[in-house]
């Protein structure tokens, strides 16, 4: 099977519009939310979840209170400021066991316990996967990995022979974990400073990665020299520009009645997204 991301160097871009658009007319195609810290592509798609599960990726710190003798080691230890000897802070603790490792009493413990939630699901475009992380929760990255396991055995068992992943913004663990692996990853970027700046990092962890790359500059009426400083950029790293979409408030519009843009109008931005998929058709193969 292919796989595909659309991710962003930044959030705001439009990269969940894009790829709910893409959902919409893609074929044959498992759906992946890879943005586990704010996942919403579930917004434009409604799945009807079947199934969920929670998601055990962090340790923290357990105290037996019968063992503890309250001598306070564990709390001049702690540089996390996560545990004192009334009580353990669930949101600071990092679950490095050094509490464990110095107590006298042997009264603490580490516990895995459970920091999100994987859904899966039916939409009218295919089963999707997504998850969300809780908050200040750790393991984020290993979420991404949890959901992206879970899309390629729908895919396997039912047959299909694509994934579409909506991936985070930015350059952390998840944009790794939801970039390794992938045949083709399609950046959304804007034409201000900020965009260009965080497109190239992005860019530049995807080749690391070895993934190819393709572009989508997004609202690229609003500053033509830097819409064209970016055309030049993705040139000089051999990266194709599938589409430069023009500002639309259509696309509020769409997104607030939670629709898949294609679906909602056929005016130049649907119209430019519907040509950006045909190419990247020819380039899954």
């Amino acid at each position: 099977m292919k796989q595909m991301v659309v991710v962003s160097g930044k959030g705001g871009t439009g990269k969940t519009t894009v790829l709910a658009s893409f959902a919409a007319l893609a074929q044959d195609k498992v759906l992946a939310d890879c943005d586990v810290d704010a996942a919403n592509l579930y917004l434009l798609l409604h799945p009807e979840e079947a199934r969920q599960e929670e998601f055990f990726g962090a340790k923290i710190a357990v105290r037996d209170a019968e063992r503890c003798n309250r001598c306070g080691e564990c709390e001049r230890r702690c540089r996390f400021d996560a545990i004192t000897v009334e009580a353990v802070k669930e949101a600071n603790c990092e679950g490095c066991g050094l509490c464990v490792l110095v107590c006298p009493q042997q009264a603490l413990r580490l516990e895995t316990v459970a920091n999100g939630t994987l859904f899966t699901g039916h939409t009218a475009y295919g089963p999707m996967v997504h998850a969300r992380l809780k908050h200040a929760a750790e393991n984020s990255g290993r979420l991404v990995t949890r959901v992206r396991q879970e899309a390629e055995t729908l895919a396997l068992r039912e047959g299909h022979d694509l994934i579409l992943l909506d991936g985070p913004p930015g350059i952390g663990c998840t944009a790794i974990a939801s970039l390794v692996d992938t045949d083709l990853a399609v950046v959304v970027t804007e034409p201000t400073l900020s965009g260009m700046h965080d497109m190239a990092r992005v860019v530049q962890l995807a080749h690391q990665l070895r993934v190819p790359v393709a572009a989508i500059i997004n609202k690229a009426d609003i500053n033509a020299d830097n819409s064209a400083a970016l055309a030049d950029y993705c040139a000089s790293q051999d990266i194709p520009v599938l589409a430069s979409l023009p500002f639309d408030e259509v696309v509020v519009s769409a997104n607030a009645a939670q629709v898949p843009l294609v679906e909602y109008d056929a005016g130049p931005v649907a119209q430019g997204l519907r040509h950006a998929w045909e190419q990247l058709e020819h380039m899954l193969g």
